[in-house]
């Protein structure tokens, strides 16, 4: 019979998978601005907010500080390095007024995690153990309530819409699977700091999938019948002389100043279950804007 600690790595390891699946998502995102040589519209927000993420849950899933966790600490400190390569990306390719932005905020979260770091490792090492899982337990907790909480945007503009098109199912069904299956691992052996934000996760995750079997049928009446109003543009032929018209091409139209080939729909989308959604871009780009 497997044992309850047996249970609980199976259950982090699935985990660790599903979560890494999230930490690469963005790998579309950068091939494009790396194929443009420019993050273009794209915003630095979600990837500086992961980091922060994964920074704290490093710190908390240290032996020093919580024992046990090394699941934890594997996905946290993978997930570190794989939001630096996006963040060192995004400042190779921006312009030089975001490129210091985006650097500011990245120096401060680092001051913020090594100041949470001496304060929990140094001045209460030799005399309050557990207040040290503690008090970083609860700075994972606060940033782990703000990003599950982030789907609410994605959920009114279901609403509003009557349309899951810009939802997702596959990544609404793996951020609920993301969030119940670290809510489970927290639950074998009882840990209220992976256990409280994990919990609203798979809410939050439930109330997706709810939505999209709400809603499936009226989002495809929508798309058909969006595909129906669709028309082709005729092109544009200019006379030159009597005998001689020349040709130049079909309308292009531009909306917000961005060319027609990239004005669709955009889907927004952070690790650990952040989503959130805009008509701005071709539905398969996934769009950070400012």
């Amino acid at each position: 019979m497997v044992s309850d600690e047996e249970l609980r790595t199976i259950v982090g390891i699935t985990g660790n998978i599903i979560c890494l699946f999230f930490l690469l998502s963005p790998v579309p995102t950068f091939v494009r601005i790396w194929k443009k040589g420019s993050v273009e519209r794209y915003s630095a927000f979600p990837y500086l907010a992961a980091l922060m993420s994964c920074l704290v849950w490093t710190l908390y899933s240290l032996p020093m500080v919580h024992p046990g966790s090394t699941l934890i600490l594997t996905i946290s400190a993978s997930g570190v390095a794989i939001e630096s390569i996006y963040i060192i990306l995004f400042l190779i390719f921006s312009d030089n007024k975001k490129r210091l932005k985006v650097l500011l905020i990245v120096l401060l979260e680092l001051f913020f995690t090594v100041l949470l770091a001496t304060l929990a490792l140094t001045n209460l090492v030799h005399t309050q153990k557990k207040i040290r899982s503690l008090i970083v337990g609860f700075v994972c907790v606060f940033f782990g309530v703000v990003l599950y909480c982030s789907p609410l945007a994605v959920v009114k503009l279901v609403i509003s819409t009557k349309s899951v098109e810009y939802m997702p199912f596959f990544l609404s069904f793996a951020s609920f699977m993301n969030s119940f299956l670290w809510t489970s691992y927290a639950l074998i052996r009882f840990d209220p700091v992976v256990l409280v934000p994990n919990g609203l996760g798979t809410l939050f995750g439930l109330a997706q999938m709810i939505l999209h079997a709400v809603y499936y049928k009226s989002t495809k009446q929508l798309i058909a019948e969006r595909k129906g109003k669709e028309v082709n543009l005729p092109d544009v032929v200019l006379e030159v002389g009597e005998d001689q018209p020349k040709k130049i091409g079909a309308i292009a139209p531009e909306i917000n100043g961005h060319d027609s080939e990239d004005q669709s729909s955009s889907t927004i989308i952070t690790n650990y279950g952040l989503m959130i959604s805009l008509p701005l871009a071709d539905s398969h780009k996934t769009h950070y804007l400012d």
